[in-house]
């Protein structure tokens, strides 16, 4: 019993974050895990992994429309 409580008081690991993150961005966080990272993990590391997360999505974007437009000879 004692050490389920360990379970649900440690904080969350990097990839259970981006993984809450990466769902959240595509609106499929179910309601049982969004519990969980309010109740367990830190707000600046949502905040911080996210604002990652935008950064590479939006670097990925940027990279594709150059790629694309320099193989269309514009």
């Amino acid at each position: 019993m004692n050490t389920e409580k360990k379970d649900e008081q440690r904080a969350p690991s990097f990839l259970s974050v981006l993984g809450s993150v990466m769902a959240s961005m595509f609106g499929v966080q179910s309601s049982r895990r969004h519990e969980t990272d309010f109740t367990r993990g830190k707000p600046i590391h949502y905040i911080m992994v996210g604002l990652l997360v935008t950064l590479v999505f939006i670097l990925t974007v940027w990279s594709v429309v150059k790629l694309v437009v320099s193989l269309a000879g514009v």
